[in-house]
């Protein structure tokens, strides 16, 4: 399939999210819908890894450039964002360390329910 077909399949996935986004009564992001009918289309073999991976590789290799524009438009609002910028630095270094050792604490309890029950069907 050529890089074109590729697109259209990512941008229909896209178009429906975007209606189903439309239809339900609450508001709910379409790209975390986009992503989970993705999900569900490949896992269910609807569309297969080789149907879009090129397209999805592009767009991860390229993945910066969709930064510019944002970044470019905060600053914008540099002066609002300086007067928030103690309370958000300190909140995130507070709240990094949190953070890494929970997800560390959750991957050792993981490893340690694995190797037991490893140890079960032994």
């Amino acid at each position: 399939m050529n890089i074109m077909g590729e697109l259209a399949i990512l941008f229909g996935v896209c178009l429906a999210a975007e209606g189903i986004a439309a239809l339900l009564p609450v508001p709910f992001p379409a790209s975390v819908i986009g992503m989970l009918l993705l999900l569900g289309l490949l896992l269910c073999r609807g569309v297969k890894e080789r149907h879009i991976c090129r397209a999805c590789g592009f767009l991860s290799d390229n993945m910066s450039f969709f930064f510019v524009a944002p970044c470019v438009g905060l600053l914008k609002y540099a002066d609002h964002l300086m007067e928030c910028l103690l309370p958000f630095v300190f909140i995130a270094i507070i709240t990094t360390p949190i953070v890494y050792f929970a997800t560390a604490w959750t991957i050792q309890l993981t490893l340690a329910l694995r190797r037991r029950k490893g140890k079960h069907h032994d």
